[in-house]
């Protein structure tokens, strides 16, 4: 296969099984299964079916010729009707009842849905998998003091594990959304042309009720509760919105915390995993990039611009039905599900190895905690018997001065210069015993086990 393109999301990011579950066996043996299970109720509910027919439906549910299919579509451009031929030619006692009283629709629809759901759920065991990662991170960081960083300048501090909880907020998010999108998916079943169920009121000499008992049945052998109440040909297609919403807030998500781990990399508090002969440059031998946390910022730009795809579907349909979706969502559906697979596959093998180089840390924070404790400095010297602003003041200029010697690559001489001043009335050994950065993260320790204890039933 070197000499023809390939998806860079089946051969080098996705997963097998998520591979698998849209590759062109597992759709078309999902349309035998339709047909088989359409088959087997209409005999139920009365029609001249035979259980020999349903016997040799059953027999050949996978082995299936491809390549009698691909000849008969070359001849009828008509993938539906080439399967139905190739199924008949399989299963010849039964050729001539299948498909009966339905579209194309009823396999297709029917068979994307099944194939959507069933790559939900896979989503959501990786989902749970990243956030199980992040937990046990955030648990072993939850009071590591570090630097916190608004408009990335330095701020107060928070803790590592703190920062880990608000990524593990924002894919909780999406697993509730995710849970909600498949909680609330239905079946088309088999409605006809243009929904009307039509041609199940001739077959079945207008009884309906024998036609919601079809339906119910379709729905409920495929896993659904429900069907649609209404639809033309197919199933509305705000359904394809809803999911790629979805898998959109996934990658927001992923994005969002792979970009932090990558400037946290920058300073070298975090690093990604990295293994024994990895190379990081073809030219720099020494590099160590964050191409992991990169390819997931790489991943999710995409899908959240293939996300668009499906409103702008949703939005064209005309009346009852058009084709102009067909060769959209073979290709928009599937990526985006292969993408969303790999980004999320990628981000808990990054959080199942994050390094957190405790050293590296402890410098910036000894840096900045001077800057970070001068209001503490100038409560306590007011309680000294201080002036309030004339110690603002002695505290700005000093500040600034320190500022400017660190802007030339030189230690923070912050304290020795407020020592300097007699009315600030404290003495290096007074301010460095306030200097102690587990008292400056607030309620950090205590919010990440809160976080972690309400919602760890989520990902165990």
């Amino acid at each position: 296969m070197l000499d023809r393109y390939e998806s860079p999301l089946v051969v080098r990011y996705a997963s097998s099984e998520m591979a698998q579950l849209f590759s062109m066996r597992r759709r078309i043996e999902t349309w035998r299964r339709l047909w088989l299970e359409l088959a087997r109720t209409e005999r139920e509910l009365g029609l001249p079916i035979t259980e020999e027919q349903i016997r040799d439906l059953e027999e050949h549910l996978t082995d299936i010729d491809f390549a009698c299919a691909e000849q008969r579509e070359r001849e009828v451009r008509h993938d539906v009707m080439a399967h139905i031929y190739a199924y008949g030619k399989a299963a010849p006692s039964a050729a001539g009842i299948l498909h009966l009283g339905a579209t194309s629709c009823y396999v297709t629809d029917n068979g994307d849905l099944i194939l959507y759901r069933d790559a939900l759920f896979l989503l959501r065991g990786r989902l749970r998998a990243l956030l199980k990662a992040l937990a046990g991170f955030a648990e072993r960081t939850r009071a590591l003091p570090t630097l916190g960083y608004t408009h990335y300048q330095p701020a107060q501090l928070v803790t590592v594990g703190k920062r880990a909880t608000l990524w593990m907020q924002d894919l909780l998010s999406d697993l509730e959304d995710l849970d909600a999108v498949t909680g609330g998916m239905r079946f088309l079943g088999c409605r006809g042309t243009t929904g009307t169920e039509a041609s199940f009121m001739d077959l079945f000499e207008g009884d309906a009720a024998k036609i919601d008992l079809l339906n119910q049945r379709l729905a409920a052998a495929f896993g659904f509760d429900e069907c649609f109440p209404v639809c033309g040909q197919t199933y509305p297609r705000k359904q394809d919105s809803r999911i790629l919403n979805v898998l959109s807030g996934i990658a927001q998500s992923c994005y969002r915390m792979a970009q932090d781990i990558r400037l946290l990399q920058h300073d070298r508090e975090l690093q990604e995993p990295f293994e024994t002969n990895q190379i990081g440059s073809s030219a720099m031998a020494y590099k160590r990039n964050p191409m992991r946390s990169e390819r997931i910022c790489s991943l999710s730009r995409y899908l959240m611009t293939e996300s668009m795809n499906a409103p702008l579907t949703a939005s064209a349909q005309w009346l009852e039905r058009s084709l102009d979706d067909s060769a959209n969502r073979r290709l928009s559906m599937p990526e985006a599900f292969l993408c969303a697979d790999a980004i999320l596959k990628l981000s808990e093998n990054v959080c199942s190895g994050l390094q957190v180089n405790e050293a590296v840390i402890a410098k910036n924070v000894e840096n900045w905690l001077p800057f970070i404790t001068t209001e503490n400095l100038l409560m306590e010297a007011v309680k000294r018997g201080g002036d309030r602003q004339q110690l603002h003041e002695v505290i700005r200029v000093c500040s600034m001065e320190a500022a400017a010697r660190m802007n030339r690559g030189e230690d923070c001489d912050l304290l020795r210069r407020l020592a300097g001043h007699p009315e600030f009335g404290l003495s290096m050994q007074d301010m460095e015993a306030l200097l102690v950065p587990e008292n400056y993260v607030g309620r950090a320790p205590e919010q990440v086990a809160a976080f972690l204890n309400k919602y760890r039933a989520r990902w165990e």
